[in-house]
């Protein structure tokens, strides 16, 4: 048995849209904020990803890797931006892997919101590979804000042995309020 301890980030970011922002960015943040005591993330990088582009090898070792990393995941934070949905490779087969091969929850973490109490407004947002899981109740996802209380909280709590109860599980108004949002 895998000992689950990690944190797995996918996240995508178009730099002709989203010139400032980055993959690395988000991991950053959370590491500056310290939403993990031990900073255990992990991540395949758009570096990584964009080299594997171009070659077979390349790509099955990258895809390897990838799955290798999220086996020793308990969880993985999907940061959903305007872009998020553009990534028609990568971003599909982490979650693919994470919710059906692995079992693990996402904690999907919204840039630019300040609460989340109707996950289906965002759906506009979300992959396709994502859709499909919450529309077929494969995925368990808690929606919130990509905000360090929040991060903090759903990292802490979910993994393979508690899941979020829905593929739409969001933060009810008062836990938001005694975070001060």
């Amino acid at each position: 048995m895998t000992d689950r301890a990690s944190t797995y980030v996918a996240s995508f970011a178009n730099p002709a849209k989203e010139p400032d922002v980055t993959d690395t960015h988000y991991l950053e943040l959370l590491k500056a904020w310290g939403v993990r005591d031990d900073g255990n993330f992990i991540v395949t990088g758009s570096r990584e990803k964009s080299e594997a582009r171009a070659s077979v090898r390349l790509r099955e070792f990258t895809e390897r890797h990838l799955r290798m990393r999220l086996d020793n995941a308990k969880n993985m934070v999907l940061v959903v931006s305007e872009t998020t949905r553009e990534d028609n490779e990568w971003i599909p087969l982490e979650i693919r892997y994470a919710v059906d091969d692995c079992g693990i929850p996402i904690i999907a973490a919204y840039p630019g919101h300040e609460v989340i109490l109707d996950p289906n407004e965002l759906a506009p947002l979300w992959p396709a590979a994502l859709a499909k899981r919450i529309r077929e109740g494969a995925a368990r996802v808690i929606h919130i804000p990509f905000r360090p209380e929040a991060l903090r909280d759903a990292i802490a709590q979910f993994g393979p042995a508690k899941r979020p109860q829905s593929g739409l599980s969001f933060y009810d108004i008062d836990t938001y309020r005694g975070w001060g949002y």
